[in-house]
C-alpha cells in the first residue's frame, strides 16, 4: 500500500508542478485557485495568509520564467494529517524575473486533496543567493 501511495504522489507532483509554474509564469490572475482559503505563503522571507492575499502578492511580482531541475515528493502518512490525503512536494531550478539575472530557487509545498482538486496548504519559495 505504501508503494502505491508513493507512486501516486510522484504522478501528482509532476502534474501539479507543471500547472503551478505555468500559472506563475503565464496566468498569475488565477493563482488563488491553487490555494486553500487558509493557506500560508512565504516568498523569499515575505509572507501572506489566505488565498486572496496570496493572489494579490503574485500580481505584484515581475514577470517570470521558471525551469525545474529537481522534483521530489512524498506522501504525508495518514495519522499525521488526520487521514486527509496530503503530499509534500519539493522543487528546485532556475528563475528569470524581468530585468534581473537568472537565479536559482527552491520551493516546498504541502498540498492536500480538496474534492477532486489538489490545493496548496503551505508554500515556501526561496531565491538562492550565490
Amino acid at each position: 500500500e505504501l508503494k502505491s501511495k508513493v507512486e501516486s504522489c510522484a504522478r501528482t507532483a509532476e502534474d501539479f508542478t507543471r500547472l503551478y509554474y505555468a500559472s506563475v509564469d503565464n496566468r498569475r490572475h488565477q493563482m488563488g485557485r491553487l490555494y486553500i482559503d487558509t493557506a500560508i505563503f512565504s516568498w523569499n522571507g515575505n509572507g501572506a495568509n489566505g488565498r486572496e492575499m496570496i493572489e494579490r502578492y503574485f500580481m505584484e511580482l515581475p514577470s517570470s520564467s521558471h525551469q525545474l531541475a529537481t522534483l521530489d515528493a512524498q506522501p504525508i502518512l495518514d495519522p499525521a494529517v488526520a487521514n486527509q490525503l496530503t503530499y509534500l512536494i519539493l522543487t528546485g531550478g532556475t528563475v528569470k524575473f524581468l530585468d534581473q539575472p537568472v537565479r536559482n530557487f527552491q520551493q516546498s509545498f504541502i498540498v492536500t486533496a480538496d474534492n477532486d482538486k489538489w490545493k496548496i496548504a503551505s508554500d515556501c519559495y526561496r531565491l538562492q543567493e550565490v
